[in-house]
């Protein structure tokens, strides 16, 4: 089992789900702490790994300041509060990893960013961009505006999502457990800690409690959630007590985890998911553009001679070369009228014939399965 479990210092893209209870206590931010994590994330970037903090605390934060009495809090308090609190929680994160020469970027997100494909594909694409400029993303739910209907409702499953969104081989889930017993601990003196979970059987649900329902909010069930879905993307998620200063540290140097590892790798998981998808359109392309997605680049507008179908931005679609063989399915980053009208020009034109800026490739690489 233990040959079996991930390294976190061998992870090349690292999410981190912090719990509000870790960074907000009765008394504000809990600075020593929050400095003491960001130590360790600064020791991750040096590593060369992409790191990603998902991070409640903006609500817990914001109540404080507006002096909301404790206990449930109505809705519009709460969006109140996270409007507050979404403040002061950039601000600390920015202040504690700037000694490091660290910068932090912030995203809000909501559940329709992951649902809509448009929205699902902008926050990748900005995601990627701010890890390759060496930046750390600071994501939290969009407490400000979420409804139910499109909230994720925890931040274990957001966590889960945007390891998945941004390709993340490592999901850590930092709380005030240390991972997945048979039982409760606290009741049942045969309880056994799992260290590794390789299959997530009706039998290891169970073990969270009732059965997962997705109405759920908290707790261990909503981790067996967020670890289904890191899974099914190739990223390995642990669940790890997180108080302690330089919590990454301590899991990095054996401390008591549960390691949920996946059957495949992320990228290899995307393009399986690509693969699986029906085509919206067909893209016909010429030898040069042939000869280049089979050494594996990304399909530029000056390699495509015809667009046949209706397909918007995101939707999958089949490239074909000029005797109609089909050499690839991908995800297109224009809509069909844009692409029939940029069909032949080399990037540089696509602004003018457009009349905005656009991205350079039709489809790219990372979208792609030839």
């Amino acid at each position: 089992m233990a040959a079996m479990t991930p390294q976190l210092v061998r992870a090349q893209r690292l999410v981190i789900k912090i719990g509000s209870a870790l960074l907000v206590d009765a008394d504000g931010l809990r600075q020593s702490w929050l400095r003491a994590l960001c130590d360790d994330v600064a020791e991750a970037r040096a590593r060369g790994t992409d790191v990603v903090l998902v991070s409640s605390g903006a609500i817990a934060l914001g109540r404080q300041v507006l002096g909301l009495p404790a206990g449930p809090l109505r809705v519009e308090q709460s969006q109140a509060a996270a409007a507050v609190g979404q403040i002061k929680l950039a601000r600390a994160y920015e202040e504690a990893l700037a000694p490091h020469g660290v910068k932090t970027a912030q995203l809000l997100v909501t559940l329709d960013d992951t649902t809509d494909r448009r929205r699902y594909l902008n926050s990748r694409a900005t995601m990627q961009t701010l890890l390759g400029l060496g930046v750390v993303p600071i994501v939290n739910e969009n407490d400000t505006v979420a409804t139910d209907e499109i909230r994720f409702g925890d931040n274990d499953r957001l966590a889960a999502q945007i390891a998945v969104t941004c390709g993340a081989d490592q999901l850590l889930l930092l709380s005030d457990v240390d991972g997945l017993y048979t039982a409760n601990p606290k009741t049942d003196p045969d309880a056994h800690h799992l260290p590794v979970i390789s299959q997530i059987t009706p039998e290891i649900e169970a073990m969270a409690g009732d059965p997962i329902s997705g109405v759920s909010k908290g707790g261990m069930k909503t981790k067996l959630m967020a670890a289904r879905t890191a899974v099914a993307g190739g990223c390995a998620m642990a669940i790890a007590e997180g108080s302690v200063l330089k919590p990454l540290s301590a899991v990095a140097n054996g401390a008591r985890t549960t390691w949920f590892l996946p059957d495949t790798d992320p990228q290899a998981a995307r393009k399986r998911w690509i693969a699986a998808m029906k085509p919206k359109g067909e893209i016909t392309v010429d030898d040069g553009a042939a000869r280049a997605l089979g050494q594996g680049k990304s399909l530029l507008p000056a390699g495509v001679t015809a667009v046949s179908g209706r397909f918007g931005r995101g939707d999958p679609v089949v490239v074909l070369d000029g005797r109609g063989a089909r050499l690839a399915v991908g995800l297109v980053r224009y809509a069909s009228t844009e692409a029939r009208a940029i069909a032949g020009h080399r990037s540089d034109e696509i602004e003018g014939i457009l009349g905005y800026p656009g991205r350079a490739a039709l489809i790219h690489r990372d979208d792609m399965v030839i």
